[in-house]
């Protein structure tokens, strides 16, 4: 067993990426996490899973007593500046990004290589710097066999896997891996980069130091350029434009589809047996893609992932998935790693998801508003798209009324989710929508009469009139967050007075002392252990808050969600409910989408308050 003093705080993490992979770099200057060539691939640094097993790339001045960082404004390229007894250092770490020179805001294809760039430079006085690089393999399975090309090139390959290691100062073989060490004194600067191959070679390509500033420059100026596009000039412009940018690296430039999180195994107890696979798209961060890159001015990201969930989607409706492969794969299947012990011995260690074969009715909902959120704010559905979403809403019209795993993906069993069941209403809604708007053809009479007969369905069986509360499943007497929900997607008023019981019942019984928001409790789901909050949840409960007119209370929330952000502005998937520390996959596309909705939707119902009160 590993102490669990070893492995940094989750938080401790800065990410980096080019939009097909990315890294996870410790505040020790360590990459601890590294999937090439792309975000679902295996693990060549992965030591986050394994402090024995698993490889890391380390560059830090020695004996560093004080460390800060952040990232280049609008951009993400890190740096974290290190404080010795004899001086300072500033690392600035950043992966190149792919572009086309005629389109430069977009990556434009799969290059045959992906590198991590690292420059470290004494900015005072001087530093005793060391270099440590140890890939492994196929999730720390494979240590590789190493060898120099040059002085300061190394080459390491094991399995189907091989990367280059360029310093620009001399390096020297230990087993499975590089070190070096030197001394920079005030102006000098080291250079080192990691170099996946995507062909088996030992032609590893000599870089300088003038290539690599300009490497910098241009992923600067990329991002940069991008950031600008955001519209949002609100009270938290910060965080907004930070939740932006990390969406934008957790996207497959490719395909245009989001991965829910760059990591996988990462524990939502600590020790615990719930640990998942993120390293996926899931259709249910459609439409909140959708519609909060859209709120931010980026349409082209918005039309990239509508894009890839049509081209992945498409077919019969009965096949649609609940998630994909960043390919479009839809077979994930999940398979543990017993060798490896996981963070701070949280195992299994999962990869796949055996979610990706479940039956969940949302789904389909989510893909019917996600075209409706398209066809309003982007461009028109075109009729071959538009013939699919029909057999789509057949589907709906057939199915609805079955039971499902619903949007927790329990492992116990189906039941009639009323989240399950409200989806299948806002399919029907949005289908109902899009004809009227767009002059298209469907049985729209058909489809109102079942989307009414769902909607009583839901407010009569989902609506439990001995606790005054919607609960989580027909014939339940148990609380769900997920209803939150239910008045964000126009199902109904927030206002309505079995909607605020459900919400106030939900502050007073699915809350932690800090006020955020669990997502069920006493559920058996057919997993052992506890969970931390989810943030997704707690943020809905400030879209509620919104919705009632609660700006007080909700920006308070708000600001103490914001709270649990790590000094860089990343967020994961939820927050231990007595220490206040990270869990789960980090960082988390569904918690960064919700602080971009929920700081737009607090600015607009401020400014609606302002208006209000000049009248």
């Amino acid at each position: 067993m590993v102490s669990e003093a070893r492995y940094p705080a989750i938080s401790d993490y800065g990410l980096i990426g080019d939009m097909h992979s990315c890294a996870l770099v410790s505040t020790a200057g360590s990459v601890d996490w590294c999937c090439f060539p792309r975000f679902d691939s295996d693990a060549i640094f992965g030591r986050l899973l394994d402090w024995e097993r698993g490889g890391y790339f380390k560059i830090a001045p020695r004996n560093a007593h004080l460390v800060k960082r952040s990232y280049i404004p609008g951009t993400n390229v890190l740096q974290t500046t290190f404080t010795t007894v004899n001086g300072r250092a500033r690392l600035t770490d950043f992966m190149p990004v792919h572009h086309d020179e005629d389109a430069p805001i977009e990556p434009y294809k799969i290059g045959e290589s992906h590198q991590i760039m690292r420059i470290i430079e004494c900015i005072e006085g001087r530093i005793d710097m060391t270099l440590e690089c140890h890939p492994r393999f196929e999730y720390g399975g494979v240590v590789p066999h190493v060898h120099l090309e040059r002085s300061n090139i190394g080459f390491a390959h094991g399995g189907s896997g091989a990367i280059s290691l360029y310093c620009s100062a001399p390096l020297r073989m230990v087993e499975g891996g590089f070190r070096s060490e030197g001394t920079l004194r005030q102006g000098q600067k080291a250079f080192a980069i990691v170099t996946y191959e995507t062909r088996f070679s030992y032609d590893a390509r000599l870089l300088n130091s003038r290539e690599i500033e300009k490497s910098l420059a241009e992923a600067t100026t990329y991002w940069q350029k991008w950031s600008d596009i955001c519209t949002y000039d609100g009270p938290y412009r910060e965080q907004v434009l930070r939740s932006a940018l990390t969406l934008k690296a957790l996207t497959y430039a490719p395909s245009g589809g989001m991965v829910a999180a760059p990591t996988t195994s990462l524990p939502e107890n600590i020790g615990g047996e719930r640990n998942w696979d993120y390293r996926y798209t899931w259709i249910r961060d459609a439409s909140f893609a959708i519609y909060g890159l859209h709120i931010l001015g980026y349409q082209n990201e918005a039309k990239a992932f509508r894009n890839w969930i049509e081209w992945a989607t498409v077919g019969r409706a009965r096949d649609v998935h609940i998630m994909y492969g960043l390919g479009g794969e839809r077979r994930l299947t999940e398979v543990v790693l017993p060798e490896l012990s996981g963070y701070r011995d949280s195992t299994p260690v999962r990869i796949g998801n055996g979610a990706y074969s479940q039956f969940q009715l949302d789904a389909y909902g989510e893909l019917m508003d996600s075209a409706h959120l398209y066809r309003r704010f982007i461009g028109p559905i075109d009729e071959e798209y538009w013939s699919y979403l029909q057999r789509v809403v057949t589907y709906v019209l057939e199915n609805w009324n079955e039971p499902d795993e619903g949007v927790w993906e329990a492992r116990s069993g189906r039941q009639h989710n009323v989240f399950s069941k409200a989806w299948c209403w806002v399919a029907l809604d949005r289908a109902i929508k899009m004809v009227t708007a767009l002059d298209l053809e469907g049985d729209v009479e058909l489809w109102k009469k079942a989307r009414t007969e769902i909607r009583e369905q839901i407010l009569t069986q989902g609506f439990n009139e001995e606790r005054g509360v919607f609960v989580q499943a027909y014939g339940s007497d148990i609380l769900d967050a997920s209803n939150l929900m239910l008045p964000l997607i126009g199902f109904i008023k927030a206002d309505d007075p079995r909607m605020l019981a459900t919400i106030r019942a939900t502050q007073a019984e699915l809350t932690s002392e800090q006020g955020f928001v669990y997502r069920y409790r006493g559920f058996d789901d057919g997993l052992s252990g506890d969970e931390g909050t989810f943030n997704i949840c707690s943020f809905w409960l400030c879209d509620n808050l919104i919705m009632l007119g609660e700006l007080d209370e909700a920006t308070e929330l708000f600001d103490r969600l914001l709270e649990h952000t790590s000094d860089l502005g990343l967020m994961s998937e939820e927050i231990e409910p007595h220490t206040g520390e990270m869990l789960g996959n980090f960082p988390q596309a569904f918690s960064h989408l919700s602080i971009i909705n929920t700081a737009v939707q607090l600015q607009r119902a401020r400014r609606r308050l302002a208006r209000s009160a000049a009248k």
